[in-house]
């Protein structure tokens, strides 16, 4: 058994995410419910109101023994699974959600097809058939560093002018780009 703790992430009833991080916190248990700070419009006045960033997910820092008893805590449905095994999130993933969180309000999330890091080739363009990776993901475009000569020369390509190289296995597929309204990724 493994006693170092890790961050695993939970799947919770929905709208359940503050009251599965007061019970998780109640029974000591190390949580993590990123909340962000969201701007709502009344008829009559504005007001800031904390909604969960993660629908349905709260993060926790658990041992792999204590994993059994957080499928107990009402509200917890499941943990969330990769390959077949409890989620590992990295302690650097958590410290940049809080990071990016206590600087910006009304943060939008992005499913994204493509990642940073992946491997790609260009497909149309002046750049066609260079391979290069992404260095990161903006709505519409990446930038791409593609290595030229003993060089490396960065371009921002449309994300349809793409596509992955698929030799190499995509391990962050279900990755989200964290987008804060009116700020690009440079």
């Amino acid at each position: 058994m493994m006693t170092e703790r890790k961050w695993f992430a939970v799947y919770t009833m929905p709208r359940w995410e503050k009251k599965v991080a007061e019970r998780l916190s109640r029974s000591k248990i190390e949580n993590y419910c990123p909340l962000n700070r969201v701007v709502r419009q009344w008829a009559d006045r504005k007001k800031i109101v904390h909604e969960p960033l993660f629908t349905s997910y709260v993060f926790v820092r658990a041992t792999e023994a204590d994993l059994t008893f957080l499928k107990k805590i009402d509200g917890i449905i499941n943990l969330v699974y990769w390959v077949g095994k409890p989620a590992v999130i990295r302690d650097e993933e958590i410290h940049a959600i809080r990071r990016f969180l206590e600087d910006y309000q009304n943060v939008k999330l992005e499913k994204t097809t493509v990642n940073i890091n992946d491997a790609v080739r260009v497909v149309t363009g002046p750049f066609m058939g260079q391979e290069g990776r992404v260095v990161a993901v903006k709505s519409k475009t990446i930038k791409i560093i593609l290595p030229s000569l003993g060089y490396l020369m960065s371009a921002e390509v449309e994300m349809t002018k793409v596509e992955l190289i698929r030799n190499e296995i995509n391990l962050n597929a279900r990755h989200y780009a964290i987008t804060s309204d009116g700020n690009n990724f440079n």
